[in-house]
């Protein structure tokens, strides 16, 4: 650790982006404002205006034109930032696909929010789910420390690889919840995450062409290059998380898993259903139950050798979305049971809760526990706390 001294400060989630972004001196950010995530831009602009980071704050007229811009700012080579939520997310969709083909490590931050019709403004995961084939990396977070220590180490890996990366974090249940959060210095997270220098970039004095037509002929082999990035990407974050661990004393891994030892069960999480879920594996465990839990933190690229290796001597998989693929069932359950194809025939029981911001309690934890306890085969979705 540097010779000034990390600091704590309570902050909420959406601040935690923030200061994330600051201590990472981003120099671009575009942004337009949708509730739930509009604090995260707003103490971003107020930095701008006080000098507190040497960035440019634009503003425009829709998350569609905010993606548009850092698309022709990362071009340039510089570190760029933007946030957003479900409908706002949506809109970007089609520069989603322009960020990525061009290889441009853009940060952005999604709070989660359920997408309408009905309206909403509570959280589930449909609107970053719903983006996972765009090619950007996501990261879903459980606390408003990892959400900023992702932001950092979001920036570290997309600027290595040249892919995008989109951290998510749940609407009010962290976006405007507060917690006691640790700053590292800025020397540190300088020596941490060294300015973005790109090979190649938009420059008058050397002109070059991008984003042109692709043919046939070279098409295809863009998108190997880029299926290729995600399949490093799996041990480029691997190898930051550690060593962010190493100098900050907190590391997150693409996965966790927690008191597997001598499970039968694991439970499956992702964001902050998995702190409730804790809770209640330390209560079953007292009661000797052999359940274990894993939490998902890295969905893209998908870490399907950790998930492989953790399910090794384990009967039965219980996997909690808060998300639905309509036809379908849950995005995770069905990323899981991908991964698990080849590798084992475990019975993956995937269950729906939480929709449109509904509570996950502990209650309906252990009743996911206990319907996969009783029962040897699956079936195709099961609901949680379901009114009818």
């Amino acid at each position: 650790m540097s010779a000034v001294a990390a600091h704590q400060q309570v902050v909420t989630g959406n601040h935690a982006v923030s200061h994330g972004v600051r201590l990472s001196r981003a120099q671009v950010i575009s942004a337009y404002p949708i509730t739930p995530q509009t604090q995260v831009v707003e103490l971003l602009s107020e930095f701008c205006a006080n000098g507190a980071l040497d960035a440019k704050f634009l503003k425009v007229e829709s998350e569609h034109s905010a993606m548009a811009a850092l698309v022709g700012a990362s071009s340039t080579g510089a570190r760029c930032f933007t946030a957003t939520s479900a409908h706002g997310l949506a809109l970007m969709h089609e520069m989603l696909h322009w960020s990525a083909g061009a290889r441009l490590p853009i940060v952005m931050a999604n709070v989660n929010r359920a997408m309408g019709a009905p309206w909403s403004v509570w959280t589930d995961q449909n609107d970053s789910l719903a983006q996972r084939d765009t090619g950007w990396m996501q990261f879903y977070c459980e606390s408003n420390q990892e959400v900023l220590d992702t932001v950092i180490q979001a920036f570290r890996v997309a600027e290595e690889l040249l892919v995008p990366a989109m951290l998510v974090l749940d609407a009010f249940v962290l976006s405007h919840t507060a917690e006691a959060v640790e700053f590292p210095t800025q020397t540190d997270v300088d020596r941490f995450l060294p300015p973005f220098n790109p090979k190649v970039r938009l420059d008058i004095s050397n002109p070059r062409a991008f984003n042109g037509l692709a043919t046939p002929e070279t098409y295809m082999e863009l998108r190997y290059d880029l299926q290729e990035a995600m399949n490093e990407a799996v041990e480029v974050i691997r190898r930051v998380d550690a060593e962010f661990g190493e100098q900050f004393g907190r590391r997150y891994g693409l996965i966790e898993t927690y008191r597997t030892d001598g499970a039968e069960l694991l439970l499956v999480t992702s964001s902050t259903i998995t702190s409730t879920a804790r809770v209640v594996i330390d209560e079953l465990r007292d009661e000797g139950r052999r359940v274990g839990l894993m939490k998902i933190r890295t969905f893209r690229p998908f870490p399907s050798a950790e998930v492989q290796q953790a399910v090794d001597g384990i009967k039965k998989v219980a996997v909690i979305d808060r998300n639905l693929s309509y036809g379908a069932g849950g995005i995770f359950a069905q990323e899981l049971r991908a991964a698990l194809h080849n590798h084992c025939s475990i019975p993956v029981f995937g269950f729906v809760t939480g929709l449109g911001g509904r509570d996950v309690t502990p209650a309906m934890i252990r009743e996911t526990i206990d319907y996969t306890t009783v029962r040897d085969e699956p079936e195709d979705l099961i609901w949680i706390g379901l009114k009818r």
